[in-house]
């Protein structure tokens, strides 16, 4: 597996695992035995980075992520969120960036993850209550106490960017980035740029839609499923989008490779500091996504998947109305 550096001097696998839909979100859990496998297996093939949060179950994925990588913990760097409020029904019930909330998720983070230390530690959802100073300052106390290693963003504005940067580095920013969701070209390069920040991408693969293996009439009802929410996601937006899929399936079939390859070596193509997470809940999709670090699109390649993608018309949303409203813009 191919390298990348994130901000100054975190150096990853150029493809990362979001480790997300082992546990939730996207239907029903991986069971446990196979969930393990997949991320074990990802490090066997190269892959450093891996990412989870205590949102995501919540706290069942960190646990997850834990048990797996244990054993083998000098080999991976492990990245976790804080962020949210979790009632005592593990609800995610608003957003909580105070210091002290801070650190007490760090404390049961450690715990879940068996680790002595959080190797980047993002912010999850900007929280426009607490001054973005203090919760830099927060994460800064951490890395001096040796509980984390570097800090992140994730959705967050420019502005903030800047504002936490200020008061402690920040190595890497998380933002929904892929072929058909390209605001950060807009709104995060060109700090990226200056700052010497990476950009991890989530969502690369359109939460499964660029893969090519979402057919048209497939249905999203799983109560555990947020796509059921994404207007993006409807059956008159299916149908509607099903041009991008022709398109990746015919370019991929010219280049043998896959529709997923090609959105993920498109996005490394854009930038050498981003590093893309696609989700994995089985062993096969590793095994559709991990070649993409070594395939090599040319300029008169990356001209055609442009223009063909400024051609067509992408219909609904990307994210549901509540989760787009937790963006900082």
């Amino acid at each position: 597996m191919k390298s990348r550096k994130l901000g100054q001097n975190l150096e990853t696998s150029a493809i990362g695992l979001g480790c997300m839909g082992l546990s939730f979100g996207l239907g029903p859990a991986t069971e446990r035995k196979e969930a393990l496998r997949v991320i074990r297996t990802a490090v066997d093939r190269g892959v450093t980075l891996f990412d989870t949060a205590e949102g995501y179950g919540p706290f069942v994925n960190e646990e997850l992520v834990g048990e797996a990588l244990q054993p083998i913990r000098d080999r991976v760097l492990i990245c976790t969120k804080f962020g949210f409020k979790i009632d005592s029904n593990r609800q995610l019930v608003g957003l909580d960036s105070q210091p002290a909330h801070i650190r007490e998720v760090v404390e049961g983070s450690l715990k879940r993850l068996r680790t002595d230390h959080i190797d980047l530690l993002y912010q999850h959802r900007v929280d426009p209550v607490v001054p973005m100073e203090e919760v830099a300052g927060a994460v800064k106390d951490l890395i001096a106490e040796g509980k984390v290693r570097h800090f992140g963003l994730s959705e967050a504005s420019g502005a903030n960017i800047r504002r936490a940067h200020a008061v402690q580095r920040v190595t890497a920013i998380q933002d929904h980035y892929s072929l058909w969701m390209r605001e950060p070209e807009m709104t995060k390069f060109a700090v990226c740029e200056e700052l010497g920040i990476g950009l991890v991408a989530w969502g690369p693969l359109g939460q499964g839609f660029l893969t090519g293996k979402i057919t048209r009439d497939m249905k999203f009802d799983d109560p555990n499923d947020l796509r059921k929410d994404f207007p993006r996601f409807t059956p008159e937006a299916l149908e509607a989008n099903f041009k991008v899929v022709d398109f990746l399936r015919a370019f991929a079939a010219s280049k043998c490779a896959t529709p997923a390859q090609i959105a993920l070596a498109w996005l490394l193509s854009q930038k050498p500091w981003i590093v893309p997470i696609p989700g994995a809940t089985a062993v096969a999709h590793l095994d559709d996504n991990l070649p993409a670090a070594e395939l090599d699109l040319s300029a008169d390649d990356l001209r055609q998947i442009d223009a063909v993608f400024a051609a067509i018309e992408v219909k609904g949303a990307p994210l549901s109305a509540g989760l787009d409203a937790a963006i900082d813009r």
